[in-house]
């Protein structure tokens, strides 16, 4: 018997907040990290895709064990493994192989924490209020890398980047106490017996291929991807971007620029709800179209703007953190509502593997880019990088508008 209760939203956005701290730890550190290990563009956008890699390597696992047992004990694993990944890069992390392993081990938590999180709501809450509790889900995701820029700025600043991963792995740990106490077990019988789990469950092709026959599903997932390339390519580079133009400028940057970012990021918690709202109104296709090509030209603007008032800077990377998430839920809710629910999990596995493999890309499209274009020092290389993100997303809309997707009732 499925349990109604919304009482559970709040501590799981809680809980989503603890475990997504330590998102944002390596892109604060990231040019002292760069100077210190010697490291070039390209190298320092592998080690945040590493990130990345890790959570595409666990999401498949994690999302097919969330069909056979409670997502909560799926859960208490994800947390444990990004506080051992972020303590790895506190005390054993020394060059740029080092750091591949361990940010991939932190990746890999976090995959088995925020999709099985959804989980957790979707097991417990009646559909017909589901979409709302997920808009809120991933809104919050912005509250918890807020947060994260700003913790790690203010302890980097005053103990050093080692302490940023070594006081950050505890907030993992954090998310998995506030879930064991405050979320009860699923009483179910489809939860309790062996769990027989095969390579076919990790991996479920079959299971894939239904959920991609289904047009609205597949521009669900395909417009997920491109969303995420950009979103976690900015993210990854934002304090380097500030550090740029404060330094551009004449000024001392680091924690400036990282209490930016993290102020930055909080304006995607509304933007995010208010995108589901419009979505429901107009559509979630037509809304999703229009919202990445309102963030492309804003995303170039923002690259644009160096040397320009610190007013018109700030103001265009809030707008682009608010439109590069303001069809987030509608994404990631689109999903859910057309996804059958004897295969939900492997669609929402598909999704998060997708969707998370433009986030393996996209910071390593973006070094790739600057050290093509004229590396860090050069203001034309960052307009260049940031084309290299949000292109993508143009090309979705301009593929999806020539199928008809868009014109698809939501």
């Amino acid at each position: 018997m499925r349990i109604r209760s919304a009482a559970y939203t709040p501590f799981m956005l809680l809980a989503q907040i603890c475990a997504l701290l330590g998102f944002a730890c390596y892109a604060v550190v990231l040019t002292p990290l760069q100077e210190e290990w010697h490291l070039n563009n390209l190298q320092s956008g592998l080690i945040a895709s590493a990130f990345f890699f890790g959570y595409m390597l666990a999401v498949p696992l994690a999302t097919a064990l969330t069909d056979r047992i409670d997502a909560r004990k799926v859960y208490f694993c994800g947390g444990a493994l990004a506080s051992c990944g972020l303590l790895g890069m506190a005390f054993f992390a020394n060059g740029f192989f080092t750091a591949l392993f361990w940010m991939a081990m932190n990746g890999a938590g976090l995959a088995a924490t925020y999709m099985p999180g959804l989980k957790i709501l979707s097991d417990r809450i009646q559909s017909g209020e589901l979409t709302r509790h997920i808009a809120f889900y991933t809104a919050f995701f912005g509250i918890g890398t807020g947060l994260s820029y700003l913790c790690s700025g203010w302890i980097y600043a005053a103990f050093g980047w080692h302490a940023v991963f070594a006081w950050i792995a505890l907030a993992p740990l954090a998310a998995v106490v506030i879930v064991f106490f405050c979320i009860p077990p699923l009483v179910s019988a489809q939860w309790h017996g062996p769990i027989n789990l095969r390579m076919q469950d990790i991996f479920p092709i079959a299971k894939w291929k239904l959920v991609l026959q289904d047009r609205n599903a597949a521009g669900f997932i395909l417009g997920y991807t491109a969303h995420t390339l950009e979103l976690f390519a900015s993210r990854s580079w934002l304090v380097a971007f500030f550090g740029f133009c404060t330094a551009y400028a004449g000024q001392s940057f680091l924690l400036a620029a990282t209490t930016l970012a993290g102020v930055v990021n909080f304006f995607a918690v509304p933007a995010s709800i208010l995108g589901n709202e419009v979505a429901l109104r107009i559509g979630r296709q037509k809304w999703v179209c229009i919202v990445m090509l309102i963030s492309a030209v804003i995303g170039i603007s923002l690259a644009a703007s160096t040397g320009q008032s610190w007013w018109l800077i700030v103001a265009l990377a809030v707008a682009h953190a608010i439109f590069i998430m303001a069809d987030s839920s509608t994404l990631t809710a689109g999903l859910v509502i057309s996804a059958r629910s004897d295969i939900k999990g492997a669609a929402m596995g598909l999704h998060s593997l997708m969707g998370f493999g433009g986030g393996l890309v996209g910071p390593a499209i973006f070094g790739f880019v600057l050290d093509m274009s004229g590396s860090r020092s050069s203001p034309h290389a960052w307009i260049w990088a940031y084309t290299s993100i949000v292109m993508w997303g143009v090309l979705f809309v301009m593929y999806e508008r020539r199928r008809g997707w868009a014109e698809q009732a939501s």
